[in-house]
């Protein structure tokens, strides 16, 4: 059994969670355009304004998940530690966004998987410093 702290644990735990994280993400921003009312508040309606908005969260999230998606198959260290940690940035902000929306759903599942992102991070850091060593 290989243990949390081998190099190659901690670059599968960091991908699977980087993977997960943009892939939810991707999909979030690609139901916004497809059934905006999933997206928006219970009382609001959609409007152009809310798909033009759900066009610019798609044209960020689909490529961060892309590309991340490529430095996960290349087995990129570097890359994976970047992208997973503006992934974990940007779900803690989606977390400020449902804070301010007033929707409990909408901050405790950006802040759960910001915080499974960060520690990820935190283990692929620390065992590459280890290995450089």
């Amino acid at each position: 059994m290989t243990s949390l702290s081998s190099r190659s644990a901690t670059k599968r735990i960091a991908s699977l969670v980087t993977a997960i994280n943009v892939l939810v993400a991707s999909g979030f921003s690609i139901a916004g355009l497809v059934s905006p009312k999933s997206i928006l508040p219970a009382d609001y309606a959609p409007t152009e304004a809310s798909f033009i908005f759900a066009m610019y969260a798609a044209a960020r999230t689909i490529p961060l998940a892309v590309v991340a998606l490529i430095a996960i198959y290349k087995r990129s260290e570097t890359a994976l530690l970047v992208l997973g940690t503006l992934a974990g940035v940007i779900q803690l902000l989606d977390a400020g966004v449902g804070l301010f929306q007033h929707d409990l759903g909408k901050s405790i599942g950006p802040l759960v998987i910001a915080a499974f992102q960060f520690f990820a991070v935190y283990l692929l850091s620390r065992s590459a410093r280890s290995g450089a060593e």
